[in-house]
């Protein structure tokens, strides 16, 4: 059987949807983390409860919601409760397995920055900002990150630390008591990185089909580094895809009201 014909930001959503388990609590971001969390759900993980920032509970929506205050994920969720709840009694209380997050940038150690491009006082570009970010990957188990490969966002130095992931390296996240176990992978149209188990540096795990090493390399800002024997990810199936494509928004789909 021949591999159906797929692009790389689908087999970047494709790599992060899998790394979700059924079953698991998922804190979702807008944008690919959503579209991921809901390819995973509708596929080998329907009992995964996703929690939007909004106070959204085990929403199920059947259009990607374009922000949190997307009607659809309160009318699909289990149960919706004010955004303090979210935050106190759920995240910070230690009952969130996973966040998934999106950024502008990132650095070799998995900080984030969703706030500026260029000087914060006169930015070349202002972005959305941190929201929930910082909160999300401090007290989640473990944090997941989807941002396209290039050297504008795998950057040596951020132009903004909007989001702690291991900070300045190994130490850093005991210091500043933050409780859950930061960045456990960085899902890209390239492969995969995660971080070492000694520096906490993100390294080269895992490139997907047709991917090499080296073009990882040239799309980094840092001389990264690159596992002893970087696996080759599977394909997307034709059932992933399928559900993939079957997933948009309100503005694709056309739906009004």
């Amino acid at each position: 059987m021949s591999t159906p014909a797929y692009d790389s930001s689908e087999m970047m959503a494709v790599a992060a949807a899998r790394r979700l388990a059924d079953g698991a609590v998922c804190f979702v971001g807008i944008g690919l983390p959503s579209k991921a969390a809901n390819l995973a759900r509708a596929t080998h993980a329907p009992n995964c409860v996703l929690i939007y920032e909004s106070g959204t509970i085990g929403a199920k929506p059947r259009h990607l919601p374009l922000s949190i205050g997307d009607g659809e994920l309160a009318e699909t969720a289990d149960t919706v409760v004010s955004v303090p709840e979210i935050f106190s009694y759920w995240l910070q209380g230690g009952r969130i397995d996973v966040g998934f997050l999106g950024a502008a940038q990132v650095d070799r150690y998995g900080n984030l920055n969703s706030t500026v491009i260029g000087p914060y006082e006169h930015p070349r570009v202002r972005l959305p900002g941190g929201g929930g970010a910082p909160e999300i990957a401090a007290s989640c188990k473990e944090t997941l990150v989807m941002l396209s490969h290039s050297p504008r966002t795998f950057v040596e130095k951020l132009d903004f630390r909007t989001t702690v992931g291991y900070g300045d390296g190994p130490g850093t996240r005991e210091q500043l008591g933050m409780a859950g176990r930061g960045v456990t992978a960085v899902i890209t149209d390239l492969g995969i990185l995660e971080p070492d188990s000694e520096t906490c540096e993100l390294t080269l795990t895992r490139v997907h089909p047709g991917v090499e090493p080296e073009r990882v390399q040239e799309a980094t800002g840092w001389q990264l580094r690159i596992a002893a024997d970087v696996e080759v990810g599977d394909a997307p199936t034709e059932a992933e895809l399928e559900a993939l494509r079957a997933l948009k928004t309100v503005d694709e789909i056309g739906v009004t009201g």
